[in-house]
């Protein structure tokens, strides 16, 4: 296995950091080509409506204006459906739904914010205003908005979906016989804890918002498309498809990504029409979304309510577990959007507990809303926190204190590998060190000392405790490239990286096998021209999977190395060694460098340029986090004043971006915990918290006063780096451990079933009920 050495010793830079913090970063909205043009799209106001007329001739008269593009320009063009979502095979084999997706909205809307039509124009100014001159007629219908409307199916959204239903899906090992032995064993245990657990619908909001530039190349009737994404090959497969073109046909260049968090995976409807109004205009056409536009168009997250029990014997042993999962899934399938549901809840189960028999499924319909997509953590944080409040709630039925109930349940390193109740097989992991390692690094046993002097002060103080365990990896297949450019090394990646310090962590990497100068490695990306296969940086896959890529990619340029070096050094490939970024023949001192090899090499016709694939299987990530609360009982502010992490990605390739990355997962948690919700209009489908004054972003007051982390680091087996992912490790476990705090800070159980986001108004309320006479 190959680490680098940590940065905390080495304190040097990132190498992203000097470009970025510099503003020399170059994104979506700066590229700027000759002749380009903007488009400014018209959007439904409606939730759900009927479009009877689309009129666009002033828009066409207006100064400026070069095109307007419609449903009818979209389908002359042979465009399919953006659904482009692997099949999920439902209960008696029943199939998905994927109900067709139009770029351009021209018989219905189906959400406000739709896309209807698109005007492109020599300057954005002139589109705004041409904008405002397409009149769009329609005919309101009643909306479906929320998971009770859409179940009662009284309203049907799609003749291809009965009841609103996109899939009920019996679990990853459908089994009658397994559902019938957990409601047994539910139904004759000593104990049964029973909770009702919401995700409530999130916002993405990246810092940076998402952009597209096409460009149609006449002579050779074909395409690029610059987009923020997360893998231009993953986003020219989606687009290929729905474009009905050849890969071949399509060039998708990404630059720089401010931020993309699984939403930017997507071939959205507006690159189609981009693709289709560039061919028309024979110009570049650049779109850039505003804010506003991002609230409405970008997919949003969770929306997801979860009914779970747990069984436990006398003593408290956990014997079964069953869960119910219902998701809101907007008005179309979206990339991964039913997966995230389904497979990718199931498999973080039984998190880090021997849990012998579980029964899971799962059930999403459509509701006139922004479609569900991928988010950060993606699944994980819906299934681990409703197992971690289920298992809270456990603790309080049998009377057993939450961690003596957790420690008794935990499954033991001895055990490892390990096969799940639902399939999954635990390679390693020591999860009761975790716990123990969380608990000192907490002072979790001197709390009682710090809940006193909190209530001196007339606070009330908590403490939460999250065990967490995920899959990372998915989709294992994974290309990376070195190549040799003068005194440089190239390495290549579809992997897109959007803030994880890619060109930082594979550089290093690289250097630290060949024995070369980090400053001879440059990182190259987000191109499909540099042909390279595999799928987006999501999942915290990239470091397993490219990272495996570009080692495989690594040892085979190294192996034509040495038979190049064994004829230009005139000896036996046998007696080649390649040691401290040179090839040299075993016992004397003949010896080439690396890149002068390579310039030999070319020479005589010959390349080490090289392509590596890699499958690296799932690993599972896994850690305990303890979140420690006060609470003002006047005013419900809830201050997180020690938050604790410590965490098993396996072998850190970086420390110090791998605390980064937890902190930010934790933000991201946070967040959701505390004061993030995507509010909608039940009566008309109106996202009423569409903007920044309405939606509750995290600040840095709500973060934690003292944030500390700890690695307990056990290798992975299943790829040749030993490590299991860590960039949605304090997502997935942050919620649990802020709303346990937080119930167990007010008193009488009267936040014990709270709701998030946990806001000033619901934690004041629980306090008063908490309080009040009985």
């Amino acid at each position: 296995m190959t680490a680098i050495p940590s940065t905390r010793e080495r304190r040097e830079p990132r190498v992203e950091d000097d470009r970025l913090v510099r503003g020399a970063g170059r994104f979506s909205d700066d590229l700027q080509l000759p002749g380009q043009v903007f488009a400014v799209f018209i959007r439904s106001p409606h939730a759900h409506a009927r479009i009877k007329a689309v009129q666009t001739d002033a828009a066409l008269r207006a100064s400026k204006v070069l095109a307007v593009i419609t449903a009818a320009d979209m389908k002359a063009a042979n465009v399919g459906s953006m659904v482009r979502h692997p099949p999920v095979v439902g209960r008696d084999g029943t199939k998905m739904a994927t109900p067709f997706r139009p770029a351009l909205a021209g018989e219905k809307t189906m959400y406000a914010g739709e896309a209807v039509a698109m005007v492109i124009a020599e300057t954005q100014g002139a589109a705004i205003d041409a904008a405002d001159l397409v009149t769009v007629d329609y005919e309101e219908l009643p909306p479906v908005v929320d998971l009770e409307t859409a179940m009662r199916g009284t309203i049907e959204l799609f003749p291809d979906a009965p009841g609103n239903l996109c899939v009920d899906w019996p679990g990853p090992v459908p089994s009658e016989e397994n559902d019938r032995e957990v409601a047994r064993i539910i139904a004759s245990a000593p104990h049964v804890a029973k909770v009702r657990v919401l995700n409530q619908r999130m916002v993405v909001a990246s810092m940076e918002t998402r952009g597209a530039t096409s460009v149609y190349h006449e002579d050779s009737d074909s395409y690029t498309l610059y987009a923020c994404s997360q893998s231009a090959e993953s986003l020219r497969s989606q687009g290929a498809a729905i474009m009905n073109i050849s890969p071949e046909k399509l060039r998708v260049i990404t630059p720089e990504v401010g931020g993309a968090f699984g939403m930017k995976t997507p071939f959205y409807p507006e690159y189609a029409a981009l693709l289709v109004g560039a061919r028309k205009v024979r110009r570049p056409v650049h779109w850039q979304a505003t804010r506003s536009e991002s609230f409405v168009t970008d997919t949003q997250a969770r929306d997801t309510v979860t009914e779970a029990e747990l069984a436990l014997d006398e003593n408290g042993k956990f014997l079964a577990l069953r869960m119910r999962h219902i998701c809101n899934q907007g008005a179309y399938v979206s990339t991964a959007g039913v997966n995230i549901n389904t497979n990718n809840f199931a498999r973080c189960l039984p998190g880090m507990y021997r849990i012998p028999k579980i029964a899971v499924s799962v059930a999403c319909y459509f509701t006139n809303t922004v479609p569900i997509g991928p988010y950060r953590g993606a699944g994980r944080p819906e299934a681990n926190y409703a197992l971690e409040r289920v298992v809270e709630e456990a603790a309080r039925v049998v009377g057993i204190d939450p961690v003596k109930l957790r420690r008794k349940n935990l499954i033991p390193k001895s055990a490892m590998p390990f096969r799940t109740a639902v399939g999954n097989t635990y390679d390693t992991g020591d999860f009761p060190g975790i716990v123990d390692k969380a608990l000192a690094l907490s002072d979790y046993k001197n709390f009682n000392k710090r809940k006193r002097e909190s209530a001196r002060r007339k606070r009330l103080r908590g403490i939460g405790v999250s065990c967490m365990l995920e899959h990372a990896g998915a989709m294992p297949m994974e290309e990376a490239s070195v190549a040799f450019e003068d005194d440089k090394l190239i390495i290549g990646f579809n992997v897109q990286s959007t803030g994880q310090s890619h060109a930082t962590v594979f550089g290093r990497l690289v250097a630290s096998k060949l024995g070369i100068d980090p400053q001879q490695i440059e990182h190259r990306h987000g191109d499909t021209d540099l042909g390279l296969t595999g799928f987006a940086s999501v999942g915290s896959r990239s470091a397993m999977c490219a990272g495996s890529a570009i080692l495989r990619a690594t040892d085979m340029m190294l192996e034509k190395g040495k038979k190049v070096a064994a004829g230009l050094l005139e000896a036996s490939e046998d007696d080649i060694q390649y040691r401290d970024g040179c090839f040299e023949v075993v016992g004397t001192d003949r010896r080439l460098s690396l890149f002068e090899t390579a310039r030999l090499a070319r020479d005589k016709g010959q390349s080490l340029d090289t392509k590596g694939r890699a499958e690296a299987p799932l690993t599972f990530p896994n850690g305990c986090h303890v979140a420690e609360v006060e609470v003002d009982p006047e005013t419900g502010q809830v201050d997180i004043v020690t938050y604790t992490a410590v965490d098993d990605c396996g072998l850190p390739l970086d420390r110090i971006v791998v605390e980064g990355q937890v902190q930010g997962s934790i933000a991201n948690g946070l967040g959701q915990a505390l004061t993030e919700q995507a509010v909608y209009d039940p009566a008309n489908g109106q996202l009423v918290s569409g903007s920044f004054m309405d939606y509750g972003m995290p600040r840095a007051h709500n973060m934690p006063l003292e944030l500390r982390e700890a690695l307990h680091s056990v290798p992975s087996t299943t790829n040749a780096l030993g490590v299991k992912g860590t960039g949605e490790a304090g997502t997935t476990a942050a919620i649990a451990a802020i709303m346990n705090a937080i119930a167990h800070a007010i008193p009488n159980g009267a936040a014990d079933h709270m709701d998030m986001p946990a806001t000033p108004a619901k934690v004041w309320e629980a306090c008063r009920r908490a309080f009040a006479p009985r």
